[in-house]
């Protein structure tokens, strides 16, 4: 797979555009939902537990599939598997919009991110088809341009289509509007995507795949039911976390010793800057999902703005979000390392607990919340664009998949987390007509990024320097 396919500039470029296009519908996905929380809650009368569930159990069902996707790719092919994911992808968007019932709207998402899970990973193994290292570099930049852009026109578009309103069909549209534009990518897959597949295919790793996820379920289940009070049943899966999350380490010990696929590379976290990464990179999606979460909810339940004004609203965050990706943390990361991801967290932190307090209690004109947002942004930026770098910088090239994978799924099970957790005291203190939601849920952001903050200063001061090698017996790590 390292030679990129004979295809013309014209198929490359058509290809492209495919991957483009279904990179789009996913990151849209990922956040046109917020601006429509409100009107979902009213709409289908969705409960607490039922809202923080519409968006983490997207995220959940992403993370926990998402090195199976990459491992069908390798064995099944990259455009067949590419073409089931944007299949599954588009019925399960036609039927979050179709929903009746809450639960009928969590299930749907649920398939939606588990149909992200197996189209996402292809991308980027086709991206490698498709050109040759050098050729990747700008491809890759464009992909980081256009995905910074559909996370900022994500809110947008979800307040303007529910703002139009058409054919009475409210808040359903934001689902719905994936229907063409998953035929698109469709038909573009299909004729445009070369036919490849790995010629060192690896296999699955059922067993890890399920303790982990019960793990994680047992984790984040009782957090989106603090609201209603936790009752036996509660805290008996709060119990089984450590138990679970043991067995599953050991499963995965065992089948690395023993040279069969696992779903991740425990000699891995043998390597401090890793190992510090994964967890920053938990503790930070965490607080972004949940900041964004509130921010939304906020704005339209106790300032009564619409949801058109409130998608515009993201738009300052993620300008400075882009900012801070693609020029502070691009330019600073290798002069000052370490002390970039600190200032962004403590930038963040302050701003983001200014902006929400700002919502509940100075109530902020949007002028004066846009600069606190821009600032936001530069901090969140600074600190999710180093991430990454920091975390694979000592990591050999020979295992840069497998550790890729793992922080990438870590991202998704941290912004389930955030959601559950944020999203639980902000419905738990909004009765209290004395202390505004909002404020509460502050408590928890910032004490997420402050242990980010914490894990960035035990980073190494040279975290750029010569890669570690892991052991042998994990050569080919898999899901």
């Amino acid at each position: 797979m390292s030679e990129p396919a004979a295809l013309t500039r014209r198929q490359q470029n058509l290809a492209l555009m495919t991957l483009i296009v279904a990179m789009v519908l996913e990151i849209v996905d990922l956040t046109i939902i917020n601006t429509a929380l409100p009107a979902i809650t009213s709409g289908l009368s969705a409960s607490p537990e039922a809202v923080q569930w519409t968006i983490a159990g997207y995220a959940l069902s992403f993370a926990l599939l998402l090195m199976a996707g990459g491992r069908l790719g390798d064995m099944l092919g990259y455009r067949r598997v590419f073409l089931w994911g944007v299949t599954g992808f588009t019925i399960a968007s036609v039927a979050c919009g179709l929903a009746q019932t809450p639960e009928q709207l969590v299930l749907a998402r649920l398939a939606q991110g588990a149909s992200a899970a197996i189209m996402s990973p292809q991308a980027l193994a086709l991206m490698q088809v498709l050109f040759t290292p050098l050729e990747r570099v700008s491809k890759m930049a464009m992909f980081g341009l256009v995905g910074g852009l559909a996370a900022i026109a994500g809110p947008v578009l979800g307040g303007l289509l529910i703002e139009l309103d058409l054919f009475d069909l409210g808040w359903r549209l934001i689902f719905l509007i994936n229907l063409p534009v998953g035929l698109f990518a469709l038909a573009s897959g299909w004729f445009f995507l070369p036919d490849r597949k790995s010629s060192r295919p690896a296999g699955f790793d059922g067993g890890g795949m399920m303790l982990f996820g019960l793990a994680v379920l047992a984790l984040l289940w009782p957090l989106t039911r603090a609201e209603a009070g936790w009752r036996w049943i509660e805290m008996a899966s709060l119990m089984l976390v450590a138990p679970l999350f043991f067995l599953a380490w050991r499963h995965v010990g065992a089948r690395v010793g023993a040279g069969r696929a696992a779903l991740f590379d425990p000699s891995l976290l043998a390597i401090l800057p890793y190992r510090l990464g994964l967890a920053i990179s938990i503790g930070f999606a965490a607080a972004n999902a949940g900041f964004l979460l509130i921010f939304a909810f906020a704005l339209q339940t106790e300032r009564g703005e619409s949801p058109l004004t409130t998608g515009l609203l993201h738009m300052p965050f993620g300008l400075g979000a882009m900012i801070g990706i693609a020029v502070l943390g691009r330019n600073f990361l290798p002069r000052f390392g370490k002390w970039v991801m600190v200032l962004g967290g403590l930038t963040m932190m302050l701003s983001s607990a200014l902006v929400l307090a700002g919502i509940g209690v100075l109530n902020l004109s949007w002028p004066m919340l846009a600069p606190g947002l821009v600032v936001a942004g530069l901090g969140m930026g600074s600190l999710s664009g180093s991430i990454a770098p920091v975390a694979v910088a000592q990591v050999d090239r020979d295992h840069a998949g497998a550790a890729s994978g793992m922080l990438k799924t870590a991202q998704q099970i941290g912004g389930a987390l955030g959601i559950a957790l944020a999203g639980s005291v902000y419905f738990a203190w909004r009765g209290n007509a004395d202390f505004p939601p909002s404020l509460a849920a502050i408590g928890v952001i910032a004490t997420l990024l402050a242990i980010c903050v914490v894990l960035a200063i035990l980073l190494p001061e040279r975290i750029f320097q010569t890669p570690v090698a892991v052991a042998p017996a994990v050569r080919n790590p898999a899901v």
